[in-house]
């Protein structure tokens, strides 16, 4: 008697649900990788129960950052043998829940790494020459061409907290534009160019006229930037959260900005 073949899950029977207009050529991958698959979309993120409903015979599920993947949905999720993130982080998804549920969760991580660097560098320009003000006094129906406190980015030091990917990047633009570049990692890391490392955080903040968040979000990192370290920049430096917005204390922020010290 012949043993029958092992084969992996048929194709032919699987469900795949792309949710916030997820590019297309995800389809073409799906396509290339078997024929059959079952291929749902919308064009936006699904709130909870609506995902409940949806997800009960997916078997891989595609999202972006504002779909909410929760144990709820994963109690749901019987068939389910795969999320992918077609984004950086994972913090949308309850992945401890998934893990008991042994359904693994796939990121991104290389995403979008030079728009975020390329747009923290539009950023720096942007508050160097105080176009927010400008903006809103034209919008005003008010003409006030002052150049007061405005300056170049080229000579002014910048600090970045967390050099992975997107932090790597972001002082490879700095450099190109003139800036000193300092970065500050818990882990080691070989810097690219002529940036440099510093050994604390306080360092880094006082050493900085502009300081860019690149940090995920994790107990250690969440309110890492409170009153004491504003209040260690220098006076009138620019700070740019690139991260999760828990990384910030915002309150801590706003009496910063209030009083005139950023």
């Amino acid at each position: 008697m012949v043993a029958p073949a092992r084969t992996s899950f048929p194709k032919s029977e699987i469900s795949v649900l792309l949710l916030e207009n997820i590019h297309a050529s995800a389809d073409e991958l799906f396509g290339a990788a078997g024929e059959g698959w079952k291929i749902e979309r919308a064009s936006a993120a699904l709130r909870e129960g609506e995902l409940i409903e949806r997800i009960r015979d997916v078997h891989v599920l595609g999202i972006r950052s504002k779909t909410r993947v929760t144990p709820a949905v994963l109690a749901e999720a019987r068939r389910l043998l795969a999320i992918g993130a077609f984004c950086i982080g994972t913090n949308q998804i309850a992945c401890g829940a998934a893990a008991h549920a042994g359904v693994p969760v796939f990121n991104a991580p290389y995403s979008n790494t030079r728009s975020v660097a390329e747009l923290v560098l539009a950023e720096i320009v942007f508050l160097a020459r105080q176009l927010g003000d400008r903006i809103r006094e034209v919008h005003g129906g008010r003409w006030r061409k002052v150049s007061a406190g405005c300056h170049e980015v080229r000579g002014k030091t910048l600090g970045i907290i967390g050099y992975g990917h997107i932090g790597t990047q972001v002082g490879v633009l700095a450099e190109a534009f003139g800036m000193r570049v300092l970065y500050f990692d818990i882990a080691t890391k070989l810097a690219v160019g002529n940036v440099r490392p510093v050994p604390d955080l306080r360092a880094l903040l006082a050493s900085s006229d502009f300081v860019t968040l690149h940090v995920p979000e994790t107990p250690q990192t969440q309110g890492m930037i409170g009153a004491a370290e504003l209040a260690a920049m220098r006076p009138g430096a620019h700070l740019l959260n690139a991260s999760r917005g828990t990384v910030v204390d915002v309150e801590a922020l706003a009496a910063a900005l209030r009083s005139g010290h950023l």
